[in-house]
């Protein structure tokens, strides 16, 4: 649909108010043509408490 409706010369915010896509995902759909957009996972990030942790679970445990 978003392939028709570029062909027939709409803009890609026309478009995006059509569909209710976001323009960006609008560009990207017209880029790759009939070929859907690959995302990849993200990769996790390390935990800002990671270094604490073995100190925080100590804490926990002695807890009442």
């Amino acid at each position: 649909m978003i392939l028709d409706l570029a062909r027939q010369g709409l803009t890609v915010s026309a478009i995006a108010r059509r569909t209710g896509r976001d323009r960006k995902t609008i560009r990207t759909y017209i880029a790759r043509g009939l070929e859907p957009p690959a995302y990849k996972p993200r990769e996790p990030t390390p935990s800002p408490l990671g270094p604490f942790e073995a100190f925080l679970r100590e804490r926990i445990g002695q807890f009442p």
